[in-house]
């Protein structure tokens, strides 16, 4: 590696950005000693970009277009706080050229390439013409600046179908069509140019041909200002969903070295064309069958997300090389400097509900736990406790696992999903996991369209009798460590002589068991049983299997159920359990809970709110006599109406009121149980009285 003159950095950064990259930025920022200076709109007031900066500046209201997206509000931040440079990370503003004018008219470093590369690069018809005059490959078909319909028409049959329809500005897959037949093409360009135009202001179009198995490969380079360009080898990125890659590793498991070293100059050419610096991504797209023909896509002239999987196999920190490029730094490193040591493989993990059409999610941030472990690196812009907006992008954190080999870092990812656990809301590890596992990922046989022919076959896992044991134990381990008020005080059967067994009913969704605890310390026996019509179940004592739970660290737990032991990551409360493991993450409902086979006269007399929703109808007054059964409150939440029920005879003392909001957890009614109560209960003892909760659909 060869020297250069020291070039003095930044005192003080600002990062235009939020979420897992801003944070990222920030990491590199602290190590190097440059103040780091983070923005934030109203939406990330509490978020961990901010929390982490030096210095955190209001930049405006949730909008990202009143905030993120504001130009002059980022210039602004940063002269307000003496930032001598900009990190745009990617998204937002990070391959806007009148950004990157507006920071060298303000004497501002912007961190990333001349608007005239932004530019050039950014319009596909543009780039694809300029790389061209570098002898790059570029995929057939036909792309100059203004195409008319009748143009495109006449020069589809040449390309050849299937051909693919794209436009000229933005990406992330909006406005892209494949056209099969030449009957389909004239609706297909008319659909495309108002999907441009309602997403990009600019409906121009060009066509390609659409390669029936694509593999998404792009290469990593780094330039700077004094001529030298080298790449950092590539990454394979098609495992996509609806175009948005999901999971990306490198090195391809596809290319040998002489392909690899071709499309490497390839990349390193297409920065020449534009007298391109600092970082950027440069993507080609190879036929499966075909692994040594490569064809430009597009170059991404920022930061990519995937980056950390280059910097894992080149021990490179590419935020750092994008801080010395800026300040006029050399490369410090040649071609032959750059070695690619083993495999990196990284997960995004997006706020989304695969179950739902992977309709993005958000809220409020019960619980995280991250993965650790030899190879692991994670990304994170969520802590406990957050809030996640859902006025932006989903993604919450990137997971990524290097290892010796391709096999070794796909067996360190899954597992360092299965230890993955984001409690509040749905997330799509599971899916991730699922992927990871398919045969055709494990054997590297690779290309877009292999999730949206696997989907369906991915089984995703349901909630059976081991979960409802698990979280009967979880929550029986927290009611025998007890409040420290001595043993008259705690709700766990103490009494004298051998402890009274625990009885759990609990549901998830439209399933419901009955689980007795029995035992104490490590010597704990556990049944599950479906109850029958009347909420009754039966418990012999033959179904008793052995159990225990003994804490790990953090949030984990190694619960033992029969012979089998296993680890999971839980959030025990008191009205429901929510357990991770394997990627699903399942929540158990507590309807009640009681010492004693059949008793329930302990029955909770507390009703809380079994989510954040409103009060929208309160059948009784404060002060009335219930029966058990008897509907007392009811919360409306995601549409749905959430009905609480005595589920003990005595005098309701109300805490909230029609109209009010609250919060999962609040208790919104309070029973005192009358003197027989425990008989009424017997006496009570339907399938609808013993529930604590329905739930019953409302009118959109």
């Amino acid at each position: 590696m060869h020297t250069t003159e020291p070039v003095a950095l930044f005192d003080t950064v600002l990062i235009a950005n939020r979420g897992e990259i801003a944070c990222r930025i920030i990491a590199t920022l602290r190590r190097l000693g440059i103040r780091s200076v983070a923005v934030y709109s109203d939406a990330d007031a509490g978020a961990r970009h901010v929390a982490l900066a030096d210095v955190a500046i209001r930049i405006g209201p949730a909008p990202a277009a009143q905030s993120y997206l504001s130009i002059e509000a980022v210039i602004g931040a940063a002269q307000a706080t003496g930032a001598q440079a900009i990190h745009p990370g990617y998204g937002f503003l990070a391959e806007n050229a009148e950004f990157a004018q507006a920071c060298a008219a303000a004497g501002i470093v912007f961190i990333g390439p001349s608007a005239d590369a932004i530019r050039t690069m950014g319009d596909k018809i543009t780039a694809k013409q300029t790389v061209e005059q570098r002898s790059v490959p570029t995929v057939p078909g036909i792309a100059r600046v203004g195409l008319s319909d009748a143009d495109l028409i006449d020069a589809a049959e040449s390309v050849g179908y299937p051909l693919l329809i794209k436009p000229s500005a933005g990406g992330g897959g909006k406005g892209m069509h494949v056209v099969e037949r030449a009957d389909e093409l004239e609706s297909a360009i008319a659909a495309a140019r108002r999907e441009a135009l309602a997403s990009f202001g600019d409906d121009a179009l060009f066509l390609e041909r659409y390669l029936t198995t694509p593999r998404h490969i792009e290469v990593q380079v780094l330039a700077d200002r004094h001529g030298n360009v080298i790449h950092l080898g590539e990454r394979e990125c098609s495992l996509q969903r609806r175009h948005q890659k999901v999971i990306e590793e490198a090195p391809s498991p596809l290319l040998d070295e002489a392909t690899r070293a071709a499309i490497g100059e390839a990349a390193c050419q297409t920065a020449r064309s534009v007298d391109y610096e600092g970082a950027g991504t440069v993507e080609f797209i190879v036929e499966a069958t075909r692994p040594d023909e490569f064809f430009f896509m597009e170059m991404n002239t920022r930061l990519q997300v995937e980056h950390p999987v280059t910097e894992q196999i080149t021990g490179i920190d590419l935020v750092e090389q994008q801080l010395r490029i800026a300040a006029g730094e050399r490369l410090s490193l040649t071609q032959s400097d750059v070695v690619l040591r083993g495999h990196s493989i990284e997960a995004r993990v997006y706020a989304e509900d695969p179950a739902a059409g992977f309709l993005p999610t958000g809220g409020h941030v019960d619980l995280v736990s991250h993965p650790s472990g030899p190879g692991i690196r994670v990304d994170t812009a969520i802590d406990s406790g957050l809030d996640v907006s859902i006025d932006y992008d989903p993604m919450l954190a990137k997971v990524v696992a290097w290892g010796e080999d391709r096999e070794q870092a796909r067996r360190r990812l899954v597992r360092a999903l299965d230890e993955t656990a984001v409690f509040g809301f749905p997330v799509n590890v599971e899916f991730m996991r699922l992927l990871l596992e398919l045969p055709e990922v494990a054997a590297g046989d690779l290309d877009t369209g292999l999730i949206a022919r696997r989907l369906d076959d991915m089984a995703f896992a349901e909630v059976d009798d081991r979960v409802f044991a698990e979280a009967a134990l979880l929550l029986d381990s927290s009611a025998r460590e007890g409040t420290g008020a001595g043993p008259w005080h705690r709700g766990n059967g103490w009494r004298l002589g051998a402890a009274a067994p625990r009885r759990y009913v609990l549901h998830v969704g439209s399933q419901r068991r009955v689980v007795l605890v029995a035992g104490s310390g490590s010597e704990l026996s556990v049944q599950v049983t479906t109850p029958n019509a009347s909420g009754a179940a039966a418990v012999p004592d033959a179904d008793r299997v052995a159990a225990s739970v003994r804490p790990l660290d953090g949030d984990r737990y190694a619960i033992q159920v029969g012979v089998d032991t296993r680890s999971v990551t839980a959030l025990p409360g008191r009205d429901r359990v929510a357990i991770a493991h394997g990627g699903a993450v399942f929540e158990v409902v507590v309807e009640r809970r009681a010492h004693g086979a059949g008793d329930d006269a302990a029955t909770e007399p507390q009703l809380e709110s079994p989510m954040p929703g409103t009060v929208v109808l309160v059948p009784v007054d404060d002060g009335a006599h219930v029966e058990v059964g008897d509907a007392v409150i009811v919360v409306e939440a995601m549409k749905m109406e959430h009905v609480l029920r005595a589920a003990v005879a005595g005098t309701v003392a109300l805490r909230a009121g029609r109209g009010d909001t609250v919060s999962r957890g609040q208790t919104l009614a309070v029973i005192t149980p009358t003197a027989d109560a425990a008989e009424v209960a017997d006496a009570a003892g339907t399938a609808d009285a013993a529930t604590n909760e329905e739930t019953r659909g409302t009118t959109p």
